[in-house]
């Protein structure tokens, strides 16, 4: 019987900046590649907030290893940093620019179709002289396995593909790591949600409200009490001719406080802060939404099993600590160390030793100290214990707590550009809303603009997004409001009293017995993944090419 399976040197899942460099490394080195993309173009399947950083200690950079790239597929360079304090009206701002500047060459803002769709262009063009290429439309359903070892990947659309090495660069919600048993949905304390909306501005109006020249950008991160207590932030970051406005939290927090991610997003967009910066005229282009690992707990370790090695989101390789949330710049460091491994591997007729190299070297470049740093496994974890919590809280909001925060005001916003101390940052709520809050009602002044900024309802963002809809992905295993209830409220694109978004709370009577039941309508799913982990679900990616179609990203 002949072998149905094509053969590549290499395959690449997912075209986002960690499979894109993965590609471009290879290809390099000489490396038969093929790459494969799920959307109808890179960058339609793909959200961030987002910045993308190019660190001075990293041994790759995305404009490294593709010269034109800033020039060419980003918005602003960020040159200013601020975070803001909030209570009710009353702000206090601090400037963190030595936070973000720290180990830094340089951070942009980006549109991940515009960013994702340009990097795809020369993936194509540089793996096609090794004899590979890129393919879209193209849905990675899992590992091909021989004799129970990992020799390729299966798909919706095309034959089984055999590889010598598999880079699963295929984001968040990775098949491929689940399927390899390296990375599950259990733990929601693992996990961020963050939600954005994409808004329109002219690039003159931009330059004049946040006081910028041209070529610059302004980076605002947002924490403090305008979030109901759920543990996170928010973020604006200017764009060429828009704005990147949005929130991040534990999805865990979203969870217990039955928070519903879109009315945290405009309780943002709505406070008087924004007025300053939105003006009159408020016009939404898109709203999106993702997962987003949180690597202090999900990273892993060894991301290697077999042939397969993990870059990026797939790979957990998310850092979110307090202040500093840096992802796709460890993405692009993570592939093309995962390429060089297998390089080296190979150059040494030990391509089977890929993995392997590949941790080592995520351990020697120090990229898994900043992912998951030593402070915070020793006094971040400490912070969280419930009755430290509890007193540092108490503290906090006490007389003497008031009294040492007027009493530092001058070092506080030192401690905040501390990078020694943001990553000794404790998961809970008194970085993210009870000291922000304190802050804020000792030191900060009241806001005095009126906002009359109206964002578009949950109905109008689902409808201006563009879907293609394809067959059932998620299929709900309970529907009992008890196991899976709490999507309701947690979905991007779903709330209670809605009967338009992905979840919906019902009430069946049977047989005389009323039942709290949840329905499922995959059609409005942004594919963010949440419901895999809030609810009991039988979670995959659509078919290639087929699902929401993001145009900003």
């Amino acid at each position: 019987m002949t072998d149905p399976a094509e053969k590549y040197e290499a395959v690449v899942v997912g075209c986002g900046p960690g499979g894109a460099a993965a590609a471009a490394t290879l290809a390099r080195n000489g490396v038969e590649t093929l790459v494969l993309e799920r959307g109808v173009d890179a960058g339609s399947k793909n959200v961030s907030g987002g910045l993308i950083y190019a660190e001075e200690s990293a041994p790759y950079t995305i404009d490294g290893l593709f010269p034109d790239f800033r020039e060419a597929a980003t918005e602003r360079p960020v040159t200013e940093n601020y975070i803001h304090n909030v209570a009710g009206e009353k702000v206090k701002t601090f400037d963190i620019g030595d936070l973000h500047h720290h180990d830094t060459a340089w951070a942009d803002s980006v549109l991940r179709r515009k960013m994702d769709s340009w990097l795809a262009q020369q993936v194509h063009e540089r793996t096609r002289e090794t004899g590979g290429g890129l393919l879209t439309e193209v849905h990675v359903t899992g590992l091909l396995r021989e004799r129970g070892e990992i020799v390729g990947v299966t798909t919706e659309e095309l034959d089984p593909i055999k590889a010598d090495i598999v880079v699963a660069a295929d984001g968040v919600n990775s098949e491929l790591a689940r399927d390899a048993g390296l990375m599950d949905w259990e733990e929601p304390e693992e996990w961020f949600q963050g939600v954005k909306a994409v808004v329109e501005m002219e690039p003159k109006v931009i330059n004049e409200r946040f006081d910028v020249d041209p070529d610059d950008g302004a980076a605002h991160l947002f924490s403090g009490d305008l979030f109901d207590g759920v543990r996170g932030g928010g973020f604006l970051y200017t764009n060429e001719s828009s704005l990147s406005i949005g929130t991040v939290f534990h999805l865990d927090s979203i969870a217990e406080e039955e928070a519903e991610p879109h009315e945290l997003l405009d309780g943002l967009l709505t406070h008087p802060l924004m007025a300053q910066w939105l003006g009159d005229e408020y016009d939404e282009r898109e709203y999106s939404a993702k997962l987003v690992p949180d690597s202090k707990k999900a990273a892993h370790p060894s991301p290697h099993e077999d042939r397969l090695v993990l870059v990026g989101d797939a790979a957990g390789q998310m850092q979110a600590q307090g202040p500093i949330i840096k992802g796709m710049n460890h993405a692009v460091t993570a592939g093309a160390l995962a390429a060089e491994a297998f390089a080296d591997a190979r150059s040494r007729n030990e391509p089977h030793r890929a993995g392997e190299l590949y941790e080592k070297k995520l351990h020697d470049e120090g990229v898994m100290d900043k992912l998951r740093p030593t402070r915070y496994e020793v006094f971040g974890r400490l912070g969280e214990l419930g009755p430290v919590d509890d007193v540092s809280n108490s503290v906090a909001e006490s007389g003497l707590g008031r009294f040492g925060v007027r009493a530092a005001s001058g070092l506080l916003e030192r401690a905040y550009s501390s990078p020694t101390l943001v990553s000794m940052i404790p998961d809970t709520k008194l970085p993210y809303v009870t000291l922000p809050t304190v802050i804020a009602e000792e030191l900060g002044e009241r806001v005095g603009d009126e906002n009359t900024v109206s964002p578009p309802d949950l109905a109008d963002r689902i409808g201006d997004l563009t879907y293609d809809v394809g067959d059932p992905h998620i299929e709900l295993l309970d529907k009992s409001f008890e196991a899976s209830g709490t999507a309701v409220t947690a979905c991007p694109v779903s709330a209670k009293d809605f009967g338009g978004g992905c979840y919906r709370d019902e009430r069946v009577q049977t047989n005389g017995h009323e039942e709290h039941l949840v329905s499922l309508d995959t059609q409005p799913c942004v594919e963010c993944g949440t419901c895999a982990v809030v609810a009991d679900t039988e979670w995959e990616h659509p078919a290639g090419g087929k699902g929401v179609e993001f145009e900003q990203g």
